[in-house]
C-alpha cells in the first residue's frame, strides 16, 4: 500500500507523525505481502488479494503507536499478526454470511467457493500466530489467542441472535465488545507489551472505547449507505438478520417498527426498513453515543504514561473514527 493510498484517519496521522511511523507502517505492508506468498499460486493469490484489498489498517497502526518511536522489528511482526487475524475473521465472516462483495470487490467465497475461502482464512490465522512465535513472544501469543477466542464468541453470538428483533441493547453491546472492540483493545495492549513500556492497560481501555465507537458508527453506515461509499448494499446487516443498535433504538421510537420482521427481506424491503429507521432519531442517538466513547478514549490519554506526541496522534486516530462517518 502506497502512502497516497492509505485511507483516513491513517493518512492524517501519518502526515502528522515523526518519520519513524510511516517507515514502520511501510514495513508492515511489506511484511504482509511476504506472509501471503509461497503457498501455491491459487492460495497465495487469494491471501494476497485479501491483504491488499484496502482497509483502514487501524489495528496495526495502533500496535505501532502503542509501541512508540522505539518500535522495531518485533512491533512490526506484532502489527502484521494483528492485521492478519482481522483479515482472517473477515474471510470467515463472508463464508458464514455468503457475502458476495466486500469493499466493492468480490469476496473470496464468491470468487473461489467456500472450501477455498475457509482455507484462506485458516492460512491467515495460522500465519499470524507463527509470526508472533518468532523470537519467543509467549505473552503476545497468549494475548492474541484470547482476542481471537473473543472474536469467535462474538461471531457465534451474532449467529445465535440472527433475526431476533427482541434482543436487548446490552446483548448487542456485549456482542460488539467481543467481535470488534476486543481486537482494538488487543492491538493497543500488544504494542505496549512488545515495547516493555508502562501504560498497557490504559491503552487497552483506549482501544476498547474507539473499537466500540467504530462498530456503532459502522452500523449507522449500514443504514445510511450509500453503496459506493460502503462497498456493500445498503441494509446488508438487516438482510443477514443482524440486529444492530439503530434498529433496537428505532423500535422504541417508532411503534410501527415493533412488528418489523427481518425474515424474508429483499433489497427493496431492506432499503425501505433503512428509510424507516433513518426517519427516527435513532441514528443521531447512536452517533452521539459513539462520540461519547471517543471523548472517554481521549480522556484516558491524560495519563502521564503517554508522551505529547502519543496524545496528539492517538487523539487524531480517535477523532478520525468519527470523521470517517461524518
Amino acid at each position: 500500500m502506497t502512502r497516497s493510498s492509505v485511507p483516513p484517519p491513517v493518512t492524517a496521522v501519518m502526515d502528522a507523525a515523526s518519520a519513524w511511523l510511516p517507515v514502520r507502517m511501510a514495513e508492515v505492508e511489506s511484511r504482509l505481502a511476504e506472509l501471503s506468498s509461497g503457498y501455491g499460486p491459487r492460495l497465495s493469490e487469494e491471501a494476497e488479494a485479501t491483504l491488499t484489498a484496502g482497509g483502514k489498517r487501524l489495528r496495526p497502526l495502533l500496535v505501532l503507536m502503542a509501541a512508540g518511536e522505539g518500535a522495531g522489528a518485533r512491533a512490526v511482526r506484532v502489527a502484521s499478526a494483528v492485521e492478519m487475524v482481522h483479515m482472517a475473521t473477515l474471510v470467515h465472516d463472508d463464508v458464514l454470511d455468503g457475502a458476495p462483495v466486500r469493499r466493492g470487490r468480490p469476496t473470496v467465497v464468491a470468487r473461489s467457493g467456500r472450501d477455498r475461502a475457509v482455507g484462506v482464512g485458516d492460512l491467515l490465522f495460522s500465519r499470524a500466530f507463527a509470526e508472533l512465535a518468532v523470537d519467543g513472544g509467549e505473552a503476545e501469543v497468549a494475548e492474541l489467542s484470547s482476542a481471537s477466542v473473543a472474536l469467535v464468541l462474538g461471531e457465534l453470538a451474532q449467529r445465535r441472535d440472527a433475526f431476533d428483533t427482541a434482543i436487548t441493547e446490552e446483548r448487542y453491546l456485549h456482542r460488539c465488545s467481543l467481535k470488534t472492540a476486543r481486537l482494538f483493545e488487543s492491538a493497543c495492549r500488544l504494542g505496549r507489551i512488545s515495547s516493555g513500556r508502562p501504560g498497557a492497560e490504559e491503552l487497552a481501555s483506549f482501544g476498547r472505547e474507539i473499537g466500540l465507537a467504530f462498530q456503532l458508527l459502522d452500523d449507522v453506515l449500514d443504514v445510511t449507505g450509500p453503496p459506493e461509499r460502503t462497498g456493500k448494499a445498503r441494509g446488508t446487516d438487516l438482510l443477514d438478520g443482524t440486529v444492530t443498535l439503530p434498529l433496537i433504538l428505532a423500535r422504541r421510537l417508532d411503534q410501527g417498527l415493533e412488528s418489523a420482521e427481518l425474515h424474508g427481506l429483499d433489497q427493496e424491503t431492506a432499503e425501505a426498513l433503512c428509510n424507516r429507521i433513518a426517519a427516527t432519531p435513532a441514528l443521531e442517538e447512536v452517533r452521539d453515543r459513539a462520540k461519547g466513547g471517543i471523548d472517554r478514549a481521549k480522556g484516558i490519554l491524560d495519563s502521564p504514561d503517554f508522551t505529547d506526541e502519543e496524545r496528539e496522534l492517538l487523539g487524531m486516530i480517535a477523532d478520525g473514527v468519527v470523521e470517517r462517518y461524518a
